[in-house]
């Protein structure tokens, strides 16, 4: 063999063992841990066009003739359970809160924050039908349940404050959602923060709401969104793209007022009646609640989450938001479905962008 015949040989072993490897890149499984235990057959969620992307199993699709098969992966430990999730690579995507987001990125796990998925979600306060307590003031040297760690943790904490108590001035008791239900209803806590979740309780007559942050400033609100490990992404941008794809159309089908009665009847799936999701969302534009953008409201609310979580020394360093957030997967799906100007921007108070 002359010397240009052993080159090309070499190149062709070059060539084919690049392809083989690149194609190895591909995941062949895509793995999204979920912050809630979920609820129903098949578990979904609701609240949010992740659920709308799981019930109508959208992903499945996008995904089928690349022959990629899509694992959904639920934890009662919420947030907390996500980051271990990620830290030891069990799962690629994660859709979570933003406390326990910002406390695994303070914790040194390398992920991306692609697309919000469920703005603005609201708090609450529970307390039993015949408690004597009526507002936040009430809560002092009572038994209150907040699932500390999650993205209801540091609201739980400013909304006290806006009322001057701080954390120490209750007996907090950390329990998970399911745990507090039980508890408040048995008298084993005077009263619980919570979501969405208690609507159902309250209309059992099994619970009172005294305090909720509905119609108040919107810092005071929840922010979810889709992250993904840095290196998922770096090996495989082509199926973030085609994730965030699917995100973002579910977002505008579950931001058309048409759509309201639909949305709830698929979020009723996980077990939480359609009652309450239409209690959760009431007076609220479905647009604003349910829009995939990173906006400078977004930003600021993880900022300030940032702020009081080092102040209360939830996390131990501070940590970049800017550099964080990664929205070319974003903004390629708005450009390729046309929706570059579909969804209102807000400022960094919440108001809409001039």
């Amino acid at each position: 063999m002359n010397k240009l015949a052993r080159w090309a040989a070499r190149a062709v072993l070059f060539l084919a063992f690049s392809g083989a490897a690149a194609s190895a890149l591909a995941a062949d499984v895509i793995r999204i841990g979920v912050a809630t235990a979920g609820g129903g057959d098949p578990i979904t969620w609701g609240g949010s066009p992740g659920g709308v992307v799981r019930a109508n199993q959208w992903l499945e699709d996008a995904f089928k003739a690349d022959g990629v098969k899509v694992e959904w992966l639920f934890f009662k430990g919420a947030g907390p359970a996500v980051n271990e999730a990620l830290s030891n690579r069990q799962i690629d995507f994660a859709y979570q809160g933003d406390l326990p987001a910002v406390v695994g990125r303070a914790n040194g796990l390398k992920t991306k924050l692609l697309v919000i998925s469920g703005a603005r979600n609201n708090l609450y306060v529970v307390v039993p039908p015949d408690s004597r307590l009526s507002r936040i003031e009430d809560l002092k040297d009572q038994r209150v349940s907040i699932f500390r760690g999650t993205n209801g943790h540091l609201v739980a904490i400013n909304v006290l404050a806006d009322h001057g108590l701080a954390e120490r001035d209750i007996k907090g008791v950390n329990l998970d959602s399911g745990s507090a239900q039980a508890a408040l209803v048995s008298h084993g806590v005077d009263a619980a923060f919570g979501g969405y979740e208690w609507f159902k309780v309250r209309d059992q007559g099994l619970a009172r709401v005294i305090y909720s942050t509905q119609g108040q400033d919107p810092a005071y609100t929840r922010q979810a969104a889709l992250l993904v490990r840095e290196d998922f992404a770096k090996d495989n941008p082509a199926q973030v793209q085609k994730v965030v794809d699917v995100f973002v159309r579910a977002s505008r089908w579950a931001s058309d007022e048409k759509n309201r009665n639909a949305l709830f009847k698929i979020w009723e799936k996980s077990g939480v009646p359609y009652a309450s999701w239409a209690a959760e969302f009431d007076k609220q534009d479905l647009s604003a609640r349910n829009s995939p953008l990173v906006d400078d409201f977004i930003v600021a609310r993880y900022k300030a989450v940032v702020a009081d979580a080092l102040k209360l020394k939830l996390i131990r360093r501070e940590v970049s938001v800017d550099d964080w957030f990664d929205t070319r997967y974003l903004d390629q799906a708005l450009k390729n479905q046309g929706l570059e100007h579909y969804w209102t921007r807000f400022d960094a108070k919440g108001k809409p962008a001039s």
